[in-house]
């Protein structure tokens, strides 16, 4: 079994290094100085009671690794776009595609039934071409929970979680499904099998949604976001706004709000993923994360005033810092509406 992790980062180097630690045959796409280091030392990772060291193949070259049977893509979502050429490289007839990627996938309209069923989510597809190149047919949705950064090139340290759901699309129990979950078990991953994957997608989306934009405008930790009463009364009007367009759209939350956001208090004095990228200049992750969540609740037709505001507030925090990338199109999607809706 080949298994190919595209974009071999903090969360792909450590999906990746326990894989090949297991057995199995690993290939990391890669570029910089981490994938120097990877070629020279190998992968290190650096966890709870160890620390070990594998030897994959790591190269910036897809032509290198050939066709794979698996390729899990670890991108944020707005690096999607520009890689799919090379991510084309590396897709035989059969290649399965896994998305380990935040927020709404390009993928989430395909075989969901009802109304919108193939529709394209231009918040993080403008053009559709990931629809279109990176076939739907093709995918298993996954959801990442642990949490891991690169310490220094070549070496991951992985603070929390070992916990990625995964599911197909139309809800089946396939058996490219059962045999991605029998490699990540074996490499002592828990990969339970969803026939409900966007449930799962939204349990994590609904904490990023308001966390990431509102500590990347406050520079304020989980804990304090989550403390606060006004910060938290935010967090809980956003979420509430983004379950009630999901809901409309079949999502099931097993979770009250409140108890989603204690979950992320309980974190602690963590800085978000979005203001990470802040600080350190890098594009955010704020269309797939919060501009998708918008654009869903626009198409059945659920007012969103407080994701609206901070939307456009983070959006224009990240542009004053050259930390925003702006859409291949700036038109507001026509949505599809439900007859009778107004």
């Amino acid at each position: 079994m080949k298994v190919c992790i595209f974009g071999a980062g903090a969360i792909g180097g450590f999906l990746g290094a326990r894989l090949a630690r297991a057995g199995t045959e690993v290939n990391f796409i890669a570029r910089g100085p981490h994938l120097d280091a990877m070629r020279r030392n190998g992968v290190r990772l650096i966890s709870d009671g160890e620390d070990f060291v594998v030897k994959p193949q790591c190269t910036s070259d897809p032509a290198e690794a050939g066709a794979q049977d698996y390729i899990i893509l670890t991108l944020k979502a707005h690096s999607l776009p520009p890689a799919v050429g090379q991510i084309e490289r590396l897709m035989g007839p059969e290649t399965v595609l896994v998305t380990a990627i935040n927020g709404v996938p390009w993928w989430y309209f395909y075989k969901i039934g009802g109304p919108f069923d193939g529709n394209r989510v231009r918040s993080v597809d403008p053009d559709g071409s990931l629809y279109e190149r990176l076939c739907p047919r093709r995918v298993i949705g996954c959801v990442v929970y642990p949490a891991a950064e690169v310490v220094e090139p070549g070496v991951i340290r992985h603070t929390y979680g070992d916990r990625f759901p995964i599911g197909e699309p139309d809800g089946t129990k396939s058996a490219r499904c059962v045999a991605l979950a029998k490699l990540m078990m074996a490499a002592g991953l828990k990969a339970p099998i969803r026939t409900r994957i966007r449930d799962d997608i939204w349990l994590k989306l609904w904490g990023n949604l308001s966390f990431n934009p509102i500590s990347a405008l406050t520079g304020a930790t989980l804990d304090v976001i989550t403390g606060d009463p006004g910060t938290r009364a935010l967090c809980r009007a956003m979420m509430l706004e983004a379950q009630a367009a999901a809901e409309q759209l079949g999502v099931r939350f097993l979770l009250d709000v409140e108890r989603r956001i204690d979950g992320g208090g309980e974190v602690g004095t963590h800085k978000t993923s979005m203001l990470q990228d802040l600080e350190r200049g890098r594009p955010m992750e704020i269309d797939a994360l919060l501009g998708a969540a918008v654009e869903l609740a626009d198409l059945v037709g659920v007012p969103t005033p407080n994701c609206d505001a901070v939307l456009a507030l983070v959006r224009q925090r990240a542009r004053l810092a050259g930390c925003y990338v702006e859409p291949l199109t700036a038109a507001r999607p026509e949505a599809k509406t439900i007859p009778g809706r107004i």
